[in-house]
């Protein structure tokens, strides 16, 4: 079973300033919602409002065969909505338009009993906030103890970067928990002023996780371990439409193949090009594939 934790947001797509589409996201969100697309078993764990776009989210996770046990709607909670600006390549701008987590007791959090085999997928604002932290640090527990695999992608916002120095304490947990950290060389630009992906893994990663997967859009991947380091190249997209949710559907194709392959719980222990060379291609081809919509996961006719 692949988990997945994180916010749930109403994206409203606008090209030339005029709305063209209105789709449910969110980083882990949209991970799953493709993992389910290609019927890996896959639950979200999160929650929403108890209103009607709260109702649409639950509904779509479903569609998509989604198990939402760990999913609630809250009351007294109003569902995020964001404003996504597309410019001429694709790119988004966003606007956010949503309330503070306010997910701070224990005993109101729901955690999954995780098994060696599984996969938990976390990352961006909502695994570092103070208002979620309490949950976060409860599941990481749980699934580290229960030995499954922890993929963390930072996913940091330039809207963040003013608390970068408050959240960095959160963001060593969730690197010392993490099986993988993934993030993308603008998230480090922003974070320390560099790009240069064996230069973070050596100062700000290796220390506490040992698997880094650096993207670059359309550059090369790297992938940083204590064996060694290697680049990977990522195929050509035409048509592009929407780079919204490239990151997001890299990681959901990273853990399908590793669940198709049986190596969830395993690969903290085989840190080799051989292994890792089908994992990222599979990653790179759902990216691709988002890339040439303007859905934020894959579309339903995908070849998995």
């Amino acid at each position: 079973m692949i988990y997945a934790i994180g916010e749930t947001v109403m994206d409203i797509l606008f090209k030339n300033d005029k709305p063209i589409d209105a789709v449910p996201g969110g980083s882990a969100f949209n991970s799953a919602i493709s993992i389910g697309r290609v019927g890996v078993p896959c639950s979200f764990i999160g929650y929403t409002g108890n209103d009607h776009v709260g109702e649409l989210t639950v509904q779509f996770l479903r569609e998509n065969g989604i198990n939402t046990r760990w999913f609630e709607q809250r009351e007294g909670v109003r569902s995020c909505i964001s404003l996504a600006f597309l410019d001429n390549a694709g790119d988004a701008h966003y606007v956010f338009y949503k309330d503070a987590p306010q997910l701070t007791k224990v005993e109101e959090i729901k955690i999954p009993e995780f098994k060696k085999n599984d996969a938990l997928l976390l990352g961006s604002y909502y695994a570092i906030s103070n208002g979620t932290r309490a949950q976060i640090k409860a599941v990481l527990e749980h699934a580290s103890k229960a030995g499954a695999t922890i993929y963390y992608d930072l996913n940091f916002r330039s809207s963040h970067k003013d608390e970068l120095e408050m959240l960095m304490p959160a963001i060593r947990e969730n690197f010392a928990k993490a099986t993988v950290v993934r993030g993308s060389a603008d998230d480090f630009e922003i974070m320390w002023g560099m790009r240069d992906a064996r230069k973070i893994y050596r100062e700000h990663i290796a220390e506490h996780c040992p698997i880094f997967i650096c993207t670059a859009g359309a550059g090369k991947i790297t992938v940083c371990t204590p064996q060694g380091d290697w680049d990977f190249d990522v195929p050509d997209v035409d048509n592009v439409v929407s780079t919204v949710g490239a990151g997001d559907n890299f990681n959901a194709g990273f853990l399908c193949e590793m669940d198709r392959r049986k190596t969830c719980g395993l690969l903290s222990d085989c840190w080799n090009k051989e292994m890792l060379t089908p994992l990222i291609d599979t990653g790179a081809r759902f990216a691709a594939a988002v890339c040439r919509t303007t859905d934020n996961y894959i579309p339903t006719t995908f070849n998995f």
